[in-house]
């Protein structure tokens, strides 16, 4: 029928409109939103701007050797680094020095093994050597005693000998009183009385800690001063730490 017909072909023209009408939305491209490349923490934290690390320049043919060189060209110089001067060294007792019992010397007589040894000056203030017995040392420097060996030697025993004294360990001093240790201890060269007691163990409670009595004795005989803590020691002193009154 021609009616039936004609609402036939309305369909269909109204399909192949909604056809082609939903074909162009569909090839329509709409705005696209971009997002930013995230920052790392210190930006989020801190609103400092992202920055992309600069790219490696290979130069010298390419390659990972010339990458890795070109690495090294661009990193910061390193820190410079300071070293300490050597210490210096420890400080020699004075030459002039009075020898006395308690000191152990090494006496060196050049070509001359069987001499050559280390002695210990005794409590009658002589050392004993081959060949030349006791040699008096008390009161002597190591010049001195060295002159004496080798006057020894040249009378009898050897024509031309040649002889050092060098102090292998100075006599102990002795510290008594009131610290916490009190006794014998080795001597160390520019000794002073405060590193004495330190060396003893520190004050007692009932130390009187401003000044000490020190007794000094030489080939003239014994001194004794009331001297301060930073008063200098000599081998074979004798530091005495009072109490005090309150």
């Amino acid at each position: 029928m021609p009616v039936a017909r004609a609402f036939r072909w309305s369909i269909l023209a109204a399909s192949l409109a909604a056809s082609a009408a939903l074909g162009g939305c569909m090839q329509t491209a709409g705005p696209v939103a971009v997002m930013p490349p995230r920052a790392d923490l210190d930006s989020m934290a801190y609103g400092q701007p992202y920055s992309a690390p600069q790219p490696v320049v290979v130069a010298d043919g390419g390659g990972a050797i010339g990458a890795l060189r070109n690495s090294f060209a661009s990193s910061p110089a390193p820190m410079p680094v300071g070293y300490a001067a050597p210490m210096a060294a420890p400080v020699r007792y004075d030459p002039s020095y009075h020898l006395d019992a308690g000191d152990r010397l090494r006496v060196v007589v050049y070509g001359q093994e069987g001499l050559t040894n280390s002695y210990a000056i005794d409590a009658g203030g002589s050392i004993t050597m081959p060949l030349i017995g006791a040699v008096p040392a008390r009161g002597r420097t190591t010049a001195g005693l060295a002159g004496e060996i080798a006057a020894r030697l040249r009378n009898g025993y050897i024509r031309e000998p040649s002889v050092a004294v060098e102090i292998e360990a100075y006599r102990p001093f002795f510290i008594l009183g009131e610290v916490l240790a009190p006794g014998q201890y080795p001597y160390v060269p520019n000794m002073t009385v405060e590193s004495a007691v330190a060396i003893a163990g520190g004050f007692s409670p009932r130390a009187k800690r401003d000044v000490v009595t020190v007794t000094h004795t030489e080939a003239g005989g014994a001194m004794r001063a009331v001297v301060p803590l930073g008063t200098p020691l000599a081998p074979g002193d004798t530091v005495f730490v009072g109490e005090r009154w309150f």
